[in-house]
Formats: C-alpha cells, structure tokens, sequence
C-alpha cells in the first residue's frame, strides 16, 4: 500500500526574412487593423455560451452561500460556495480502473457519468502506453472533516491543501485523484501527466487547480485533481485557459 502524505502536495525559430512586400497596400492587405482584431477577440467571446441549468443556484444561510444544485455537472465549488453537509449524489458507482491501493469503499466511487469517462481516459492512456492509478474519488462530508482537521493541526490554518469539509469537489462525486505514484507536484512533469494535462478534456476532465492560478482558485497547484465537468465546458476551459471561477465570470447564460 503506497502511503500519500498530505505534506508532500504542493521556438524561438529563427525564421528567414521574406521579401519585402512591393507597396503599401499590399502591406495594409496582410496586416489586420487593431480594430478588426479586436472584433474578432469580441466575437470569440460572444459564443462562449452555457445553459442555465449549468449555472450555481445559491442560498445564504447564516453568512454562508450554499449550493441548492449540487447534482449539476458544471457544479462550482470552492472557498466561496459550498455543497449542504447532507449532501451525496444518488448515482455513485464503482469505477473500473486501477487503483493505488487495494481497499472498495467510497474513494472508489464517482458519479455514473463521470466514472464511464474515467474508464475511457484510463483505457485510453494505457492503449498509449501510459499507466495511470486512480487514488481517491467521493468524499462524504464527515470524511472530509477528518482530513481537514488533520490538515490543521499539521500545517496550520493557512494550509492550502485540504478544503474545508463542505468546499471538496471530492464530495460531488466528481472529482478523482490520479498519479503513479504518490500525489506530489511532480506527477505534472512526468510522461503520464503530461498525457492528462494534454489529453484530459477530451473526456470531459480538467485540472481543476492549474499551476500560476493558485490566486483565482485558492489552492495549490495539483496535476493530479481530475475535475469531470463534461467535454463542452473542458473544451472550453482549455480554450480559453480558464478556470472554472474565470469562466464563469465570462459565459453567458442561456
């Protein structure tokens, strides 16, 4: 059994010169106008749409905003809205994919639809010669109280890896950790996070916490946090280089 410690986580191409151009309108020919691209960047904006059903719907409770749609795919969980302590998707299932350690509980369950894309992510990294291991899915709220308060008592208050209990995606039944070997930064760099990096939201899947946005969603950077939120919004969330906090500040609502 592989022990995984909360700690541990945390061209130019020189081109030859072309010839000049003969006049200055065939200058004003190749190079667009600032307006023109700036027309085009608008108009890129424009499609990027969502449905309603997609959107958080929130209730205030005691100061605290709460998800009252938490089975929506696109659901947004983070430091500023969180899942009701009750909750836990109807639809969880076992997912069919090697895991670091031998056990069956909950950690090896996500939702249907997210388990059914694992599997096909999982079986298509292996087709291309890359050995993923699935480390944790589902996380109940009392679980993830535990994990939070060990988190403090260990590095403090301001630790910045274990969400508090209610603020886990894990809870959705959404999110899986991945690695082959332990859950460290340093599964970014190897063949096979690359490959999940590169190849993630063709399933559906994205790294929820990307390296250089740690300011946008709270957390550290973690390669190894697999967040299904379906290929439409992967697609578009690698697009754009948002995250989901960016791209819901910039969809519109249909």
């Amino acid at each position: 059994m592989i022990l995984i410690s909360l700690a541990s986580v945390i061209l130019l191409s020189s081109c030859g010169m072309k010839d000049a151009p003969q006049n200055s309108e065939e200058v004003n020919k190749k190079q667009p106008t600032t307006t023109e691209v700036t027309e085009k960047d608008k108009d890129k904006e424009d499609e990027l749409t969502l449905a309603a059903a997609f959107f958080n719907e929130i209730e205030e409770v005691n100061g605290e905003r709460i998800i009252t749609n938490p089975d929506n795919i696109a659901v947004k969980v983070n430091q500023e809205a969180r899942l009701p302590d009750e909750y836990r998707p109807e639809d969880l299932v076992e997912v069919d994919v090697p895991f670091m350690y031998e056990t069956t509980d909950e950690r090896n369950m996500l939702r249907e639809e997210a388990a059914k894309a694992l599997e096909q992510l999982f079986a298509a990294a292996e087709e291309e010669g890359y050995q993923l291991y699935a480390v944790s899915g589902f996380r109940p709220f009392s679980r993830q109280q535990m994990l939070y308060n060990q988190a403090v008592e260990n590095q403090g208050k301001d630790q910045e890896l274990v969400a508090m209990p209610g603020h886990s995606e894990h809870q959705t039944g959404l999110a899986m950790d991945v690695a082959t070997d332990a859950l460290t930064e340093e599964f970014g760099l190897t063949s096979e996070g690359i490959w999940v990096a590169e190849k993630a939201h063709q399933y559906g899947f994205v790294i929820r916490y990307p390296k250089g946005k740690e300011e946008i969603t709270g957390y550290q950077y973690e390669p190894w946090h697999l967040r299904y939120v379906g290929k439409k919004v992967a697609a578009d969330l690698v697009a754009y280089d948002y995250t989901l906090e960016e791209y819901f500040e910039n969809v519109k609502k249909m």
